[in-house]
């Protein structure tokens, strides 16, 4: 009886223990969209992140691990703007998930809250990666995180409406903080209005429209192309006539060009995030836009 006295007991505290299962499953293709959602759902959302901060987002392969998270999400939270075309389709087909197809309550693509920049007025393959619906890496400016986390927090109380008070109440308090360190950080960007810089792929549009910052050139002569050495001569010679104060590239993308031009110009090679995990500052979101100032800041003053 003492026995299984005890091995009740045991039964309960392994129980009380043990964490409560999530309300939802939630697929993030970008590791921006997986660190909203945790700060908007909270314990009642499994979040899974299908990329890591380390790969091209433009290129991933739609693996078998893949389409067996998405079959079981109750929502997808991805970019959008075409910047998952060649893999996020073949998923959506593959996973046989009603829920989550275009068009249902549980697809959520982010661009489509804020207003996209450099929508093309044509397309043509020869003018390399060029996306049709405009530039989609909207996460490198805070303020579409907000337009976002708006859109994302009423998306949860749709597919999640027994929670809804929780969703709202955590949003709330999102953007309360979330506003607070956007003033803040556009106070401590104030040095770089204005400043010159070459990148090395055309990802940081919105940033430099956040902060007023200058494009002084690009590594790749074409979106998506590696740089040549030919053009990287070009603009080696252009910056002699009209220096730029800092070259930046994003933690997934090879920098020995970076490093190559910065040798030979004498302008620093800048690593930022570009997405949540990309750099040891930037462990969250709000991390990575600290994080993304300060490596900037930091340049600007050599």
């Amino acid at each position: 009886m003492k026995t299984f006295a005890k091995l009740f007991a045991l039964a309960l505290l392994v129980g009380v223990l043990r964490p409560a299962a999530a309300d939802i499953n939630v697929f993030a293709c970008e590791p921006e969209w997986g660190a909203l959602t945790h700060e908007l759902a909270g314990d009642k959302a499994d979040v899974y992140t299908a990329t890591n901060p380390f790969q091209d987002p433009h290129h991933i392969q739609a693996r078998p691990s893949l389409i067996s998270k998405l079959r079981r999400a109750d929502l997808m939270v991805c970019t959008g703007a075409q910047l998952e075309i060649g893999w996020m389709p073949q998923l959506l087909l593959q996973s046989g998930n009603d829920k989550i197809q275009k068009g249902r309550p549980g697809h959520f693509e982010a661009a489509s809250h804020v207003k996209l920049l450099e929508v093309p007025d044509t397309v043509n393959r020869a003018l390399g990666d060029i996306h049709p619906d405009g530039n989609p890496h909207i996460q490198t400016d805070p303020r579409n995180i907000g337009e976002v986390a708006k859109a994302l927090t009423a998306r949860l109380e749709e597919v999640d409406p027994a929670n809804a008070s929780y969703y709202a109440a955590r949003g709330a308090d999102f953007m309360k903080r979330w506003d607070a360190a956007i003033a803040r950080w556009q106070q401590e960007a104030k040095p770089l209005h204005g400043v010159r810089v070459v990148v090395h792929h055309d990802g940081w549009a919105y940033l430099f429209n956040w902060l007023g910052i200058q494009k002084a050139g690009a590594l790749e002569a074409k979106p998506g192309v590696p740089p040549s050495a030919g053009h990287l001569a070009e603009l080696k010679q252009e910056l002699a006539g009209n220096p730029a104060k800092m070259v930046v590239h994003a933690a997934y993308q090879d920098d020995r060009a970076d490093r190559w031009l910065s040798a030979q110009t004498g302008i620093p090679a800048v690593k930022l995030a570009f997405t949540v995990g990309g750099t040891p500052g930037a462990g969250d979101l709000f991390g990575l836009y600290q994080d993304t100032i300060d490596r900037m800041l930091k340049a600007l003053k050599k």
